[in-house]
């Protein structure tokens, strides 16, 4: 019985030692790679009357444990209500291994969003607050074309079902 069992584990030990590592395919961050590196960005007419440009990096932090976005406005003219002196950051960030991507956004006029993130085709990138049923929820979209990245801030107000532009992007990699 003794042998029956040692001859079990050995075996055991010489398929676990031939089976193959860990597959890239499985790495949460390679969906999001397309996004790394400094994007020049020029807003495009939408209902929020904002014309702005600047530049954002998206880049691996800690280790490689979040992926982090700052951003860079050098220019802009916008509504009075409207800050032209705005700056953000978005970390998107893994709880632990095998849970989905998750993000969190700080601004300078002290919004906080959470984001779930989602890459439902390659070069694409979709983040979606958290509904609170009180207020509006948020998406961000980024889609690599070409060599051009395009973005969208967009707000669903409760009771719609229609999200609405409030602003729109592209430009490229620097």
């Amino acid at each position: 019985m003794i042998r029956t069992l040692a001859a079990t584990v050995i075996c055991f030990r010489m398929l676990s030692a031939q089976t193959a590592p860990p597959s890239r395919d499985n790495d949460p961050w390679r969906a999001l790679s397309f996004l790394e590196g400094t994007w020049d960005a020029r807003t495009r007419p939408t209902a929020s009357a904002i014309d702005a440009f600047g530049t954002y990096t998206f880049r691996k932090e800690l280790g490689g444990r979040i992926l982090a976005r700052h951003t860079n406005a050098t220019g802009c003219k916008g509504p009075v209500d409207f800050d032209c002196d705005h700056s953000d950051l978005l970390f998107v960030y893994q709880e632990s291994p095998g849970q989905r991507l998750k993000a969190i956004y700080f601004d300078n006029e002290g919004h906080v969003i959470h984001y779930g993130v989602s890459t439902p085709v390659p070069g694409s990138a979709v983040f979606i607050s958290d509904p609170t049923g009180t207020g509006p929820q948020f998406r961000l979209v980024y889609e690599l074309k070409g060599a051009v990245m395009e973005g969208k801030f967009q707000v669903l107000m409760p009771g719609k079902t229609e999200w609405t532009s409030y602003l729109e992007w592209s430009g490229t990699r620097k």
